[in-house]
């Protein structure tokens, strides 16, 4: 028996270095496609959850412009944006585009309160001014 041994639990041992004569041993070469992914088989588009979120700020920004009366304006605005941007978000949702379906539909109910807070301020500053009856001269 010689003296060398090898070790029967050690892992594959490496070629040796020079196996063609003195050159280099090429890399293996990767398949077609793309890296680390199956051929055939394509990624999953990521969600579209731009707009429902989009309708939800909006919705309660114009919901916060809606409880002051100096911009009731704003809340207007922002309340047909957040019910807009909110029905685009659940029709997403509905056609598997989208999983923010509550966020979407927060934007529709926010952007709804955002357009009633408006002429509730109008309807009690118009009750106040009747009250107050004609202003004397």
């Amino acid at each position: 028996m010689s003296g060398y041994q090898q070790n029967p639990y050690s892992g594959p041992q490496p070629p040796p270095a020079s196996q063609g004569h003195g050159y280099p041993v090429a890399p293996p070469v990767q398949p077609y496609g793309q890296p680390g992914g199956h051929p055939g088989y394509a990624m999953a588009a990521p969600p579209r959850n731009g707009l429902g979120t989009a309708g939800m700020v909006c919705g309660i920004v114009g919901a916060v412009c809606g409880l002051t009366f100096v911009l009731w304006f704003f809340a207007l605005v922002l309340g047909v944006l957040g019910i807009v941007f909110g029905g685009i978000g659940r029709s997403r949702v509905t056609q598997g585009e989208a999983d923010n379906r509550g966020a979407a539909t927060a934007g529709i109910v926010l952007g709804i309160t955002a357009l009633v807070l408006p002429f509730l301020w109008f309807a009690l500053a118009m009750t106040l001014l009747r009250d107050l009856g004609p202003l004397p001269d």
